[in-house]
């Protein structure tokens, strides 16, 4: 008895898998986005908080005990002096600013997390390594370092009380100006894409150096810094250093786990030798029809 060749066990009937490619979604991750920059930004926090505390806090120390002796010096010579307790230890203190330095590493993982997903809606699923490191690398340009150029960061107790409002509204325009420049410069980018390399580089060099230029229209800093030039600059150097750990810590974990998330959802690959080999035996066992 001959076999059918619509029979199972036939060559020429049709073979069938269990397997079946899963369809592919193209809708961006926002939910795992946010849930990476919330752990990226509070590691990277983290970081730039106990950087902070073994480092920059001896400095602040030092501008605390400055500015107590310059108070001493402008007091009245037989005056009555009035001692005002720390509402909070400096233990207490140091402890707020590793904790302020993490909630506010949690805020900006999740402003960094809605940014990426818009900014990369149209092809979600690109290699997530190198986009984390130019998007950080942007980020840290546009709210920290552009900012700092501007307006370098002070010891504590350094201006006056009346002005702090209007400090810290200056500084708030130069984040502004930062962000919106880092975007200007990011669409100059892109519009030039079909552009040679060379003048797409030069046009997004001479962008970033006009929002630069933009940030000197700000007005200056009302408040003298009398404190050593030796003791500012390094304060002014941990401070910025701080942003710049906080940023690479954001960076690396960011972009790692968006490689982990694409590598597990990266097909198995397939051992065709074996599928082969299994084909050849199951059809070696019929015999042929004559």
């Amino acid at each position: 008895m001959t076999k059918s060749p619509e029979s199972p066990d036939s060559p020429t009937a049709p073979r069938t898998t269990s397997k079946s490619p899963s369809p592919t979604t193209t809708s961006s991750p926002v939910l795992p986005l946010l849930g990476r920059g919330l752990l990226a930004g509070g590691l990277g926090g983290l970081a730039a908080g106990l950087f902070s505390l073994l480092l920059a806090e001896p400095l602040m120390d030092k501008a605390i005990r400055a500015e107590e002796a310059r108070s001493h010096e402008h007091e009245p010579a037989g005056g009555a002096v009035e001692h005002h307790e720390e509402l909070f230890s400096r233990s207490t203190q140091h402890a707020g600013l590793v904790i302020a330095l993490v909630v506010a590493g949690i805020a900006i993982g999740v402003l960094f997390a809605v940014a990426y997903a818009l900014v990369h809606r149209r092809d979600p699923r690109g290699n997530p390594w190198p986009r984390a490191l130019a998007f950080c690398a942007a980020a840290f340009c546009a709210v920290s370092l552009f900012p700092a150029l501007r307006y370098p960061a002070a010891p504590p107790g350094v201006g006056d009380a009346g002005t702090v409002g209007d400090r810290q509204q200056m500084w708030l325009g130069a984040v502004v100006i930062g962000v919106l420049g880092m975007f200007l410069v990011w669409q100059v980018y892109v519009r030039l894409a079909p552009r040679p390399v060379p003048l797409r580089q030069g046009a997004v060099a001479v962008t970033a150096a006009l929002v630069l230029a933009l940030l000197w229209t700000l007005p200056d800093n009302p408040d003298p810094v009398p404190v050593s030039a030796t003791l500012l600059w390094d304060f002014r150097m941990l401070s910025l250093a701080s942003h710049v750990l906080m940023w690479a810590v954001f960076a690396a974990v960011f972009g790692g786990l968006g490689l982990r998330a694409v590598r597990a959802k990266a097909p198995a690959p397939t051992d065709t030798a074996a599928e082969a080999e299994s084909v050849e035996a199951d059809y070696g066992s019929v015999a042929p029809v004559r």
